[in-house]
């Protein structure tokens, strides 16, 4: 050191332990499999500490397994749910499709013992267009509203009926035709909360059908039915 020249001390900085210590164990990027206290554990990307890219979770107390992306620690993008049967003791997919901020979001498919659901999701509900098709042999192909059928729909029942029309919350509520097969008529007019109020019956079908009324229903002509229907749309209109 030459003389006469001030001597330079290197600046520290003066962090504590437990930042440091933190800083080291900030989990980003691609990890091996890591543990959690209750026995949970998770395999794949990270990113500030948080599960963000692709990877595996399992849970312990249910051993369900969700296996797609992340996005700040929570489901977003792609990815399959799984269950763990406990009679079968086997992994089954219960829903595979987009998630958005941990829940189910835009077009997925929903497995369960009862039925299988294939369409669009809204915040963890059916919203948009989809088709539900339940074990027994029914099938709902339409609209959606915060989980309940809303708008048009059709729904086909396993003994050959069908209802094709409009839905309110689940109920058929407003125009909408219903076809008995057994009995081979079809209805056609204004329903309200699942009930029938104004409209007309006749015979489709009927010389095949298993179980016809025993006489044919007459015809019968109103002079101005659209009238008719356009009053008991507005007097429904009126009480909703």
């Amino acid at each position: 050191m030459t003389p006469g020249m001030p001597f330079l001390k290197k600046a520290r900085l003066n962090l504590p332990r437990s930042t440091i210590l933190d800083n080291k164990a900030k989990k980003s990027g691609l990890r091996g499999t890591v543990f959690a206290v209750n026995g949970d554990n998770y395999t794949g990307e990270w990113l500030d500490n948080k599960k963000h890219g692709w990877g595996t979770q399992e849970w312990k107390s249910t051993g369900a397994i969700y296996n797609g992306e992340w996005k700040f620690g929570k489901h977003d993008g792609y990815g399959i749910f799984s269950i763990l049967r406990p009679e079968t003791k086997k992994y089954v997919t219960q829903y595979c499709g987009e998630w958005k901020n941990g829940m189910k979001h835009g077009h997925g498919s929903f497995f369960d013992v009862h039925a299988t659901y294939e369409g669009e999701w809204s915040e963890d509900n059916r919203n948009g267009w989809g088709r539900l098709s339940y074990k027994c042999g029914d099938l709902y192909e339409g609209e959606w509203l915060w989980d309940k059928e809303h708008g048009t729909g059709v729904i086909q029942f396993a003994n050959g009926n069908w209802y094709e029309g409009s839905w309110k919350y689940g109920k058929k509520n407003g125009h909408g035709k219903f076809y008995y097969a057994d009995k081979g008529l079809i209805y056609e007019g204004l329903w309200v909360d699942g009930d029938a109020k104004c409209g007309t019956l006749s015979d489709f079908g009927r010389e095949e059908a298993p179980y016809p009324t025993k006489y044919p229903i007459p015809q019968v002509t109103l002079m101005d039915m659209q009238m008719v229907l356009t009053e008991a749309e507005s007097a429904y209109l009126d009480e909703s």
